[in-house]
């Protein structure tokens, strides 16, 4: 059981704070209700270049290196991640530089000086973020995946941006896209570590107490229409083809997302599933092969992904594809479901070692969910999930109508049919 207190404070910011014994450490996340989904198609990849920016110079540290230099005096971990749904901000300190821990991320948040000088340094250092992500197939291939998955709406598009986007953000853009968004209603605190409990609260309050009272628009409602597969395949001179597979699943809402996480460790989330097994162990075919998940608020899917040689694309694809027919017509054995269930229960156990995990948990929870279920509660749901869960999950997903696949590598254009010919068999 993971303890910890929540407050909202007089500007209706939500902080959670979570003691931790046996540490000397703490973290400090601050996590925004905004990301790419937010955007519109002239401003995509405005909330990661806005995260770049929090760090380029404040009104109390007005030099680009000057928080770098605070952080890396106390030997703080630190960084920034934007997804399309959130922004977050995260340092892990000493205890006893908690105090210049919450300075210095307040400071960031709440002074950006915004300089022009330094956006168009960062504007330069984001286009070559673009160039090392399109160098890297394996990288790539996931945001084609969205892509095709999604289309041409804010949850479909990068993260990132585009390089013509991120040319044409001004100034004006960035500090207007700053004031719309950042608002008290919208950001989570956490705290997780060795802290003074009976005065955190009002530490935080006394540097956050300035922001503005208030929440952003909400995000345009995702559309997911599909009634046949659907293939793109990037042509790109490399030495290993990307594939990746992308069928239509759940939200984060949906209480069916149990089923389909303990379904997708089955085929393919860890070295003693059925697609390892298959395609790396048995034929030497592939060095990384997995699934992995993706859970929106309003949609979701079920990712698998391969390296493959590039000329087995079609191999392994009927491989793949009769290993998802066989799920849906056989479900999974009890011994399937009880080793999934297992592993779920460790990886969760790990996954709350450190006070930045924990930090991560109870404020994502609290920022989508605007509640938070303690660990044991979560391992009851997916404890209650049988044979007949896990086999209505895979008949429901595993249809021609929401499969997708995004395909890296030399390629040429005429096998996109015989790759749908070939999905169409599930």
């Amino acid at each position: 059981m993971i303890h910890f207190e929540k407050k909202f404070l007089d500007n209706e910011l939500r902080v959670i704070a979570a003691p931790m014994e046996n540490t000397e450490a703490v973290t400090l996340l601050v996590l925004v209700d905004v990301g790419s989904r937010h955007e519109t198609k002239n401003l995509n990849g405005i909330s990661h270049f806005l995260e770049h920016l929090f760090f380029k110079g404040t009104k109390n540290r007005p030099k680009p290196g000057d928080i770098f230099r605070e952080l890396n005096k106390i030997g703080a971990n630190y960084d920034a991640f934007t997804s399309k749904e959130s922004t977050g901000f995260w340092i892990k300190s000493s205890t006893r530089d908690l105090d210049v821990n919450l300075d210095i991320i307040s400071d960031m948040l709440l002074n950006p000086l915004f300089k022009n000088e330094e956006i168009e340094k960062e504007r330069g250092v984001i286009l070559q973020e673009i160039n090392m992500y399109e160098d890297d197939p394996y990288r790539k291939n996931f945001n084609n995946l969205e892509n095709i998955l999604y289309g041409d709406q804010p949850i479909g598009w990068d993260v990132i941006g585009t390089k013509e986007t991120i040319k044409n953000i001004k100034k004006t853009d960035i500090v207007k896209y700053k004031n719309d968004n950042y608002f008290s209603k919208n950001i989570v605190i956490a705290i997780a570590g060795n802290f003074d409990k009976k005065i955190i609260f009002s530490k935080i309050e006394k540097v956050f107490k300035r922001i503005k009272k208030g929440t952003n628009k909400p995000v345009q409602k995702t559309k997911v229409f599909q009634r046949f597969p659907h293939v793109k395949i990037f042509k790109k001179e490399v030495d290993q083809t990307h594939l990746a597979i992308g069928v239509n699943g759940y939200s984060m809402f949906d209480e069916k997302r149990y089923s389909l996480n303990l379904l997708s460790i089955i085929l393919g989330g860890n070295m003693s599933s059925r697609l390892f097994r298959e395609i790396r162990d048995k034929r030497g075919l592939a060095y990384y092969i997995y699934t992995f998940g993706d859970q929106y608020t309003d949609c979701g899917y079920l990712g698998m992904t391969a390296g493959i040689p590039n000329e087995k694309t079609d191999k392994v694809l009927r491989i793949i594809i009769k290993i998802l027919k066989n799920f849906k017509e056989k479900g999974v054995s009890e011994k399937d479901l009880d080793l999934a269930k297992s592993f779920t229960r460790g990886q969760m156990a790990l996954s709350f070692e450190t006070s930045n995990q924990i930090a991560s948990f109870l404020a994502h929870q609290e920022l989508f969910y605007k509640k938070i279920l303690q660990p044991e509660e979560i391992l009851k749901k997916i404890e209650k999930i049988n044979q007949n869960d896990i086999l209505k999950t895979a008949k429901d997903i595993f249809k021609s109508q929401k499969i997708n696949l995004a395909i890296i590598g030399p390629q040429i254009k005429k096998k996109e049919e015989l790759l749908k010919k070939i999905l169409l068999r599930i």
